[in-house]
């Protein structure tokens, strides 16, 4: 009886997914097309990744724990890694085969192209973590360099194609026309984003949760909209969560796979293109506070690190550790605690999106 208890507690984190995915996804009148995506998507993916952790594992494709994080994450060594290459391409070719227009729509060709950019920079540091066997892959310069040029190279092509609109919708319907202003916004939110969901990806099934999330958020404002030149993005969103909920069955907590880099800087870089091209950015912003409180701690505790230590002579913490995540973790709280309050709070936000925008 022990026995089953524990096992069934470990099961309440998917459970409790799958219903806020549900949830979501049955209060457009689009349901039946849009759960039928997010259920192929769903299913390829959970399957493909069952298929592949064996063939990673023989590849020595393995997470490096570094040894600055907390010392209950040295078990994870060895986790098969590097997920990401099956969920962003599974989430993209589910969403363009669904929405029928790809060679017609600029828009999708502009995700496609971010997506592909921020996967590969992402791979490019995991495979160098790899060979180092440290956990560290390319310079902190060296990715933010990259990520900018990924950006520049997707605002290149919505330039091209007129496909971003310098006016940005706020609360209660006003507007701000930022001009050109809108192409240093627009490359700030893609790299922010970017970085954001990837700090996010430290606890079992946190980024891959709250992202699914967060992508059928997307998904129901642009259908909520009735903008029919933003439909095939919101096949794109909802087939994305479909991807990564298949990839949270084997990611949740103990998680026999991380997508790594090559899935969690993407994830970030898609949501933020899609928000760019859709004049959903408050929504976005709102709808991300996880991946916003993750990403502005390790901000403030840099910050506030190296004003003390340059004013005191010694370096002053306010969090425990960073990303607060672990913050969490040492505070005493466990993974599936830390990982379900953070699926709560981004439903909450989801929901607040609405209401007030």
């Amino acid at each position: 009886k022990l026995k089953l208890k524990k096992k069934n507690y470990r099961h309440i984190d998917i459970i409790l997914i799958i219903f806020i995915v549900c949830i979501l996804t049955s209060i457009t009148s689009n349901n039946i097309q849009i759960i039928s995506i997010l259920t192929a998507s769903f299913i390829i993916c959970t399957t493909l990744i069952n298929w592949a952790i064996p063939k990673l594992n023989n590849l020595q494709l393995r997470q490096t724990i570094r040894e600055e994080g907390p010392k209950s994450h040295y078990k994870k060594a060895n986790t098969a890694t590097m997920g990401g290459v099956l969920i962003i391409p599974i989430g993209l070719l589910t969403g363009i085969i669904g929405s029928e227009d790809f060679f017609y729509n600029d828009k999708l060709v502009g995700i496609i192209i971010v997506s592909l950019l921020y996967m590969m920079i992402g791979l490019i540091d995991d495979w160098k973590s790899h060979q180092s066997k440290l956990n560290k892959g390319i310079s902190g310069k060296t990715k933010i360099s990259l990520q900018l040029i990924g950006g520049i190279i997707f605002l290149f092509w919505c330039n091209m194609k007129s496909l971003i609109s310098p006016e940005i919708t706020l609360i209660d319907e006003k507007i701000i026309d930022f001009g050109l202003l809108i192409w240093p916004l627009a490359l700030f939110v893609l790299v922010a984003q970017s970085n954001a969901t990837n700090l996010t990806d430290g606890l079992d099934g946190l980024a891959s949760g709250c992202g699914s999330i967060v992508f059928t958020g997307l998904a129901l404002h642009l259908l909520f909209e009735q903008n029919s030149n933003n439909i095939g993005m919101s096949i794109i969103a909802i087939a994305m969560a479909g991807s990564f909920l298949g990839f949270l069955i084997h990611n949740r907590y103990p998680a026999k796979i991380f997508m790594g880099d090559t899935g969690s800087l993407p994830i970030g870089a898609i949501m933020a293109a899609i928000a760019i091209m859709s004049d959903n950015l408050v929504s976005l912003f709102i709808m991300s506070g996880v991946f916003f409180l993750e990403s502005i701690s390790v901000i403030i505790q840099v910050l506030v690190f190296k004003l003390t230590k340059k004013l005191k002579g010694a370096g002053k913490k306010i969090f425990l550790m960073t990303p607060i995540h672990h913050h969490f973790e040492l505070s005493g709280f466990s993974e599936n605690q830390i990982v379900k309050g953070c699926y709560l709070t981004t439903l909450l936000l989801v929901m607040v999106s609405f209401v007030i925008n």
